[in-house]
């Protein structure tokens, strides 16, 4: 098993405690609100307490039919938030698990930046390519850009 590391960011005019609340606190709610393009349902279990499973189930024809989530820990005082993508989507028989480290910190325009640190365990000797862990951020984008369009679109949610 080998582990890469790679470190990305995400900018958004959005406060970093919306922005947490969102992604985070309220995610099983808004996700499908916010992508019904892409999300069908989101299940959460035991409450989003750590070691808690988050099942996102995608609309068909995608990719993928659904990734497993463990939430390793979250921090609502400091916008941090660490999970593991632990079954389905991009896994497949290549990779054991994605570890995401997140930080969302203030802009100085009043927005934020969320400070991602993926880590890939890889299986076997299988080695990563750029390009897919390019495509991988990709779709971790895709997600923050409709969330940020949701609550642009919809001042009074998550405040």
């Amino acid at each position: 098993m080998g582990v890469i590391t790679y470190d990305f960011e995400v900018t958004s005019p959005i406060s970093p405690a919306r922005l947490f609340k969102a992604l985070v606190l309220e995610g099983d709610k808004l996700y499908p609100k916010a992508a019904p393009h892409a999300i069908k349902s989101v299940q959460l279990q035991e409450d989003g307490k750590l070691g808690s499973i988050v099942k996102i189930n995608f609309v068909e024809g995608l990719p993928f039919q659904y990734v497993k989530h463990k939430i390793e820990g979250h921090d609502k005082d400091n916008f941090s938030y660490n999970y593991s993508l632990i079954e389905g989507g991009p896994l497949g028989d290549k990779m054991e698990k994605i570890r995401y480290e997140n930080k969302f910190v203030a802009a100085a325009d009043g927005g934020s930046v969320c400070k991602s640190l993926m880590k890939f365990y890889t299986v076997g000797d299988y080695v990563i390519t750029e390009d897919e862990i390019k495509s991988h951020i990709g779709r971790t984008e895709g997600v923050y850009k409709a969330i940020e369009t949701y609550l642009l679109a919809n001042p009074h949610v998550c405040n």
